[in-house]
């Protein structure tokens, strides 16, 4: 994964697919009139509220403002006048940041944290908590922006169409929320966006949806299997240099535990129960979830509740978890012969004489002299971090 402008965190996702079957329609009284008459087998069918689809709005809305909080960025970013070379330079304002500087097509570091990207110092010191959500809805570039809008279209509706855009918009923004406050616990000298934190969430709530609904699958452990493998493919996607996979596995257990709470359906007992005519009905009483349906709903609630304030507390005091765990830098990075897995910001030494200036990378020591009249403190950063990358 090419990395985001500066030391920017970039974050991707994928989906899977589902063979689960609902019950839709059940059998009611057979018609009376001259509708029985003509027929005395017709069946009429009615839809269960339980298993009825919706229609999906919420997620396309969803995508919508991601894409317009891009275009905003880009206005924000104005290229031409805060950098001194751009991309794609005929789009005026909206051009993009030197490749050297943004590989995906996107804005500057210094726009994104102006438009609010997670910055974990401004979090804890400056008491701008706000950003853990804003950041979601940030994108480092095109492709950054293009890779998860798709795959919330492809996972988000279908999730929509079966449980509503309540459960779906909670499970949304509570594991983008978890997302966030995993990666300020562990990566705190970059900032980050993107919503790949809950696109995860909305796998992990698929995974444990499964689980609790295990009875109402058909081809249960093809489907276990193939969901099981599609999160592991994303989850060491990100092991790649400046992809923020904290967020990634925090969107992910956020979501897990949500899907125990939110994406809990009745069995087919007491549904066929409720639903039946009278005389068709049982005798014996079916309860409308089993017994470790709920117990997961009570333990996930309990975690959820635990570890938020745990890990609010905790990032509000500043702790950085990595001196408290040696290893867990590998969970978002592991450095190879191929790639470095430093990701510190990058800074220069400028010096004027008269009107050029000599920028030298204090991380690599690089040196280059540029001819710049009047240059403002965003065009330096930009050269900087050209120079250093």
């Amino acid at each position: 994964m090419a990395t985001a402008p500066d030391n920017t965190q970039i974050r991707v996702n994928s989906r899977r697919g589902s063979s689960m079957i609902h019950p839709v329609s059940v059998e009611t009284p057979p018609p009376s009139g001259a509708a029985a008459a003509a027929n005395p087998n017709a069946v009429v069918y009615r839809e269960v509220k339980h298993f009825k689809k919706w229609f999906p709005w919420l997620i396309p809305l969803f995508v919508v403002a991601n894409i317009v909080m891009f275009i905003i960025t880009m206005s924000v970013n104005n290229c031409p006048k805060n950098s001194v070379s751009c991309v794609a330079g005929f789009l005026g304002r909206f051009s993009f940041q030197p490749f050297k500087e943004n590989p995906l097509l996107g804005p500057s570091s210094s726009a994104l944290e102006k438009m609010g990207a997670l910055d974990v110092d401004k979090v804890v010191h400056q008491h701008e908590g706000w950003r853990l959500i804003t950041c979601m809805w940030l994108h480092a570039g095109v492709f950054h922006l293009l890779a998860n809008m798709l795959s919330l279209l492809v996972i988000g509706i279908r999730l929509e169409q079966e449980f509503g855009f309540v459960r779906i918009g909670l499970l949304y923004i509570i594991s983008g929320f978890g997302g966030s406050l995993l990666s300020a616990l562990f990566i705190q000298s970059n900032i980050s966006v993107g919503a790949s934190g809950a696109l995860f969430g909305l796998l992990g709530g698929m995974l444990s949806e499964l689980i609790t609904n295990w009875t109402i699958y058909a081809n249960k452990v093809a489907a276990l299997l193939t969901l099981v493998i599609i999160i592991a493919i994303n989850l060491a996607v990100g092991i790649l240099p400046h992809v923020d996979n904290f967020a990634h596995i925090g969107g992910f257990l956020s979501g897990f535990l949500l899907g125990f709470v939110f994406l809990i359906r009745p069995q087919f007992g007491w549904v066929n129960q409720r639903y039946a005519p009278a005389e068709y009905s049982s005798t014996s009483s079916s309860p409308k979830f089993k017994t470790y349906q709920c117990v997961l709903w009570v333990l996930s609630l309990i975690l959820l509740i635990v570890g938020f304030t745990v890990g609010l507390v905790l990032l509000l005091r500043g702790e950085d978890l990595n001196d408290h765990c040696s290893w867990c830098h590998y969970l978002s990075c592991v450095p190879t012969s191929r790639w470095s897995c430093n990701t510190q910001p990058v800074s220069c030494q400028a010096v004027q004489t008269g009107s050029e200036y000599t920028l030298t990378c204090s991380n690599s020591s690089k040196s280059r002299t540029y001819a710049l009249s009047n240059p403002t403190a965003s065009q330096i950063q930009g050269l900087c971090t050209q120079l250093c990358r």
